[in-house]
């Protein structure tokens, strides 16, 4: 990819220092905390005692990041909170407390990049009234750009009436919204690795966009800017089989179908060129974003890149330079 095209990528995770082990204050062994290592070479994301992740510098050092970012040629980064810091499981007190310290961690990191980094930050659904007061603050008072929502917040679907008032204020005040998966094991009948990531994740991102769409959500709520990560998961292969169920008894929904998913947006974390063809006639090239979930891949931010130059060897149509555009669209900066 070309030094002159900007890149942005969208679809990055970020877990701060300093946050409050809420494990040890409430004996929940869910909540997730950070450990780094003496040497600042490495860190364990851990939930009580269990290892959840182990990590490099550049998830909680923004200057490892910037310099990964550098070497690949990636111009600006949007960081979201690693999902297992989406606690939707949490009652409202703690939820509420988690989400603001992130927030203001996440915050201050953008803050101190000279520009390189912006963030989405949390918000304590399925608690809307505090859901909705976090997302006024992130917004207005730390500079944050978006959102970032589980698949499945709280054990909602994204058409949970519940929701309602969310999705109005994000439509209203156009806040983008990056959606990931969180929940992949209640998605599949199949534990562990490689089902769970390979299967597990979409499927729990297919099921939030089928929500959106064949719920109604995006026809309510036209004006909601929502991204949906790798790829929209299973989504984009599925679509044709669950408009055609969803059109048997009226065929003139499809049009309408159409429209719905063609509002949605996608990154391009896909894995095989071939499949950037299919998310091209599913959301249009101008709702395509890059990202990259730097820094879990060992490829690191290259992978994408990657995956852009084989398309375009393939003779695939994707625009390197529409993408930046698309995020600069998607995330309301210009």
């Amino acid at each position: 990819m070309s030094p002159a095209i900007p890149v942005i990528d969208i679809h990055a995770h970020h877990f701060p220092l300093g946050l409050p082990d809420l494990g040890s204050r409430t004996g929940e062994h869910r909540w997730p905390t950070l450990v780094v290592s003496a040497d600042r070479r490495s860190a364990d994301i851990r939930r009580g005692t269990e290892l959840f992740r182990r990590v490099s510098p550049s998830c909680f050092d923004a200057s490892a990041r910037i310099a990964e970012m550098d070497r690949a040629g990636v111009h600006r980064q949007v960081i979201s909170p690693v999902p297992v810091m989406l606690t939707d499981w949490a009652p409202v007190g703690p939820a509420s407390l988690f989400c603001r310290t992130v927030n203001d961690a996440l915050a201050e990191v953008a803050a101190s990049s000279g520009g390189r980094l912006l963030a989405f930050g949390a918000v304590p659904l399925p608690h809307i009234k505090q859901a909705l007061t976090e997302l006024e603050r992130l917004r207005d008072e730390l500079g944050l750009v978006g959102v970032e929502l589980s698949a499945f917040p709280g054990g909602l679907e994204f058409d949970d009436p519940t929701l309602e008032p969310f999705w109005a204020v994000c439509a209203a005040q156009q806040v983008p919204v990056l959606v990931h998966p969180a929940h992949q094991e209640l998605s599949i009948r199949r534990r562990g690795q490689p089902y769970e990531f390979g299967i597990g994740m979409h499927t729990d991102t297919a099921l939030a966009a089928a929500a959106l769409v064949f719920g109604g959500v995006l026809d309510r709520h036209p004006e909601l800017r929502i991204a949906l990560s790798h790829g929209c998961g299973a989504f984009p292969w599925t679509y044709p089989r669950l408009r055609y169920q969803a059109t048997m008894t009226e065929p003139s929904r499809s049009a309408a179908l159409d429209d719905a998913v063609r509002r949605l947006w996608a990154d391009i974390l896909v894995f095989d060129p071939l499949h950037l063809e299919v998310l091209v006639a599913r959301f249009g090239a101008d709702h395509l974003l890059y990202g990259t979930d730097h820094p879990f891949y060992p490829d690191g931010l290259q992978g994408p890149i990657d995956v852009l130059n084989a398309a375009r060897r393939a003779g695939i149509g994707v625009d390197e330079r529409a993408l930046g555009l698309n995020a600069v669209q998607f995330l309301g900066l210009g």
